[in-house]
């Protein structure tokens, strides 16, 4: 009886403990957000070069020599292209208030027409003139209450909320810049070190350390995912470059101003399935609004790029990474919640390749398989 009494009590308390673990695991991402960013990132960027400084290794080039030139020739076109870009983005930073009062003027103007057309006064049918005796009183005090104007409401609050709103969002970016730069920084020395050490301090960790049995099958498993995992992650970076590309390209043949900025945008947005679009849409459409104002040319940078990213969502992508390589959309979107939740919109972007590493990870290593096909269902 005591052994049953104590199962039974184990497995309540296991739930617990597990709920407990969950919970915990969820608040350290959270804190710990700042060092975990730069990690993951890191992490993936040599993923990304670590196959080249493997090949140069094998030419007789220093591990340090090939890491340094490999990050030389990784930070000179996007230190280029960020050049290029730094005024334009500068310019409509600086613009963002201006342009909020111009739409918002141009809203309040509309709102107006339609409550000037709703408010028309309504011919009123003429009271027959009665000398009754109830018509010395009521009457007066009726016409004197029409008289009377109801108090004056707020104006313009649509307005100055979105004033207010542009406002906020322009100083959040600057003061986070600091932060910025100061977690770039941290990811170029994470990548470097990664790249150089990470080697041999892998070789070390399965050549001695006891929890790895079979050693062999141990390295073969971590190259094969090592090589997946690259594979993806250049695929994908390769046909968002495509895709900033061909926006740039269009937008410079239709005169649409900024065409290079743009591109980079809808570049780095379609990091993120669906809701990358959506959000590149809105933005092209405020821009399109403020270059050709409130007329149908305005729509024409939005479509366009809507346009191109259908193609390229619906049918270079899935040509290009094959059924194994794709996740279901709802697991996608609700993921992407919870990284946004967790880690802002740095968490966004980092999600789908940090998804699909977890993926690839459960499926060499032959665990959790249901939940492998949960992530994989279409």
């Amino acid at each position: 009886m005591t052994v049953s009494t104590s199962g039974s009590k184990g497995g309540p308390q296991t739930k617990v403990l597990k709920i407990l673990l969950l919970l915990a695991v969820i608040y350290t991402l959270y804190l710990a957000k700042s060092l975990l960013i730069p990690l993951f990132f890191s992490a993936f960027v040599a993923l990304l070069l670590s196959p080249l400084v493997a090949i140069a290794r094998k030419i007789y080039i220093p591990r340090t020599i090939s890491a340094a030139a490999l990050m030389v020739l990784l930070l000179t076109p996007f230190t280029f292209l960020g050049l290029q870009l730094a005024e334009p983005a500068e310019r409509w930073m600086q613009a963002l208030p201006k342009m909020a009062a111009e739409i918002t003027q141009e809203i309040d103007e509309i709102s107006d027409s339609l409550v000037e057309e709703t408010d028309q006064p309504v011919a009123e049918p003429k009271k027959e003139e009665s000398d009754s005796f109830f018509d010395w009183f009521g009457d007066d005090e009726e016409d004197e209450a029409e008289q009377v104007e109801p108090p004056p409401e707020e104006q313009n609050t649509v307005s100055d909320k979105l004033k207010q709103n542009s406002i906020e969002m322009a100083i959040s970016v600057l003061s986070n810049a600091p932060l910025l730069l100061a977690q770039i920084f941290a990811c170029l020395i994470f990548i470097f070190f990664l790249l150089v050490f990470g080697p041999g301090l892998f070789k070390v960790f399965i050549r001695d350390f006891p929890i790895v049995t079979n050693k062999r099958r141990a390295l073969v498993l971590v190259h094969h995912i090592q090589r997946e995992l690259s594979a993806y992650i250049v695929t994908i970076s390769i046909i968002n470059a495509l895709l900033g590309t061909a926006t740039a390209v269009v937008f410079t043949y239709l005169e649409i101003d900024d065409a290079i900025l743009w591109g980079a945008l809808v570049a780095l947005m379609n990091f993120v399935p669906y809701l990358g679009g959506l959000a590149s849409c809105s933005i092209l459409l405020v821009a399109g609004m403020v270059q050709f104002g409130l007329v149908s040319t305005a729509f024409l940078p939005a479509a366009v790029f809507l346009g191109i990213n259908i193609l390229e969502s619906q049918l270079i992508t899935p040509a290009v990474l094959g059924r194994s390589m794709q996740l279901n959309p709802l697991i996608i979107i609700l993921w992407l919640s919870i990284a946004g939740w967790l880690w802002g919109i740095v968490g966004v972007l980092l999600a789908v390749p940090i998804l699909m590493s977890f993926k690839i990870i459960l499926k060499n290593l032959g665990a959790l398989s249901h939940w492998v096909k949960l992530i994989e269902t279409k």
